[in-house]
């Protein structure tokens, strides 16, 4: 169940962005505050940065990452689960596939990192979406309260700074005010954050959701029809990409299905791509195109991942450097 307001337990998951704002005004306070905070750039060095359809969870005495963050969210909401009393925290950026499965792992892994910490109460902070023509940002927000809603253990939402109150107006386009967060992990302040270097394997990581859309895009007819598709197995995972016992940053091993037509994509103008995949093209971020003919390149050259990238279905396992901060390659 949520914890909504003043430690009162809810009967009914709210409906909308606009119900919670309604019946619980003070989260429009805790949002004012979350966007009065400057955005700050993040650099590489202890960070872990987590992708689109990824989680990861850790703890304050973690001596490889000191900031948990995601960006990039633009119809996506980012998810933050942090038991007050331990600081064990997880985020993950979601986009609506897998999230029930998500939100159980998200809760499991905080629990288990708060063993040992009989006082404190288990958090939820949303960041992101925004008013966006499709609503897709509504439908995604009712989907993840409701996970929580059914979910055994109680969670006090804190924060939600999603919907109409992340949502500015300009040149009478709605865009979102804030499209990444990060957590410091020692002392669990979030704050509004953009991250350069997004971590390793990104071509990788973002071939997973890419190729995992899971549904039928009608092109131009020269295009055909084009099956976004992946293997049922790992259609709807959100991966966990962070083992904090061992400080590995861990990627697959997945697979995922050859993207018809990958061939065809590539050949398109930046405008096409742009209109075609994404959700919320008019407000994406400049390097949006760049990093999906990226990932489109890397499914071409990469059609079955478990053949050639994930060999005897060992994952990519990388170690911070002690000397860099960055997260290098753990070498066999």
């Amino acid at each position: 169940m949520v914890l909504v307001l003043n430690g009162v337990l809810q009967e009914d998951c709210p409906p909308d962005t606009r119900s919670l704002y309604h019946a619980h005004p003070v989260y429009r306070d805790t949002a004012a505050q979350l966007l009065a905070i400057p955005n700050k750039v993040i650099g590489p060095v202890g960070l872990l940065y987590v992708q689109q359809r990824e989680l990861a969870a850790t703890v304050p005495h973690d001596k490889n990452v000191n900031i948990l963050g995601s960006d990039d969210a633009t119809t996506c909401i980012i998810v933050v689960v942090r038991h007050s009393g331990s600081g064990a925290v997880a985020l993950a950026h979601l986009d609506g596939s897998g999230t029930d499965e998500a939100v159980c792992t998200m809760v499991q892994r905080v629990q288990e990192l708060a063993l040992g910490y009989p006082e404190g109460r288990i958090e939820l902070q949303l960041v992101g979406g925004f008013s966006d023509a499709h609503h897709y940002s509504e439908e995604l927000f009712y989907n993840i309260m409701n996970s929580f809603h059914k979910h055994p253990v109680e969670i006090d939402l804190t924060l939600a700074c999603v919907g109409e109150l992340n949502t500015t107006i300009r040149g009478g386009i709605h865009w979102p005010m804030i499209c990444g967060v990060g957590v410091n992990v020692k002392t669990g302040e979030i704050f509004p954050a953009t991250f350069p270097d997004k971590g390793p394997d990104q071509a990788l990581r973002c071939a997973k959701y890419l190729t995992g859309v899971a549904q039928v895009i009608i092109k131009k007819a020269y295009l055909y029809i084009v099956y976004l598709t992946e293997n049922p197995f790992t259609r709807l995972q959100v991966l966990d990409i962070y083992d904090s016992n061992l400080g590995f940053l861990r990627i697959g091993p997945f697979n995922y299905e050859p993207l018809r037509g990958v061939d065809l994509w590539l050949e398109q103008s930046d405008d096409f791509i742009l209109q075609h995949l994404s959700t919320s093209p008019e407000v994406e971020p400049p390097h949006f195109v760049m990093q999906i003919r990226a990932t489109l390149k890397y499914i071409q050259d990469n059609q079955f991942p478990a053949v050639t990238v994930f060999r005897d279905n060992r994952p990519h396992y990388f170690r911070r450097d002690e000397h860099s901060g960055t997260w290098q390659p753990v070498r066999y």
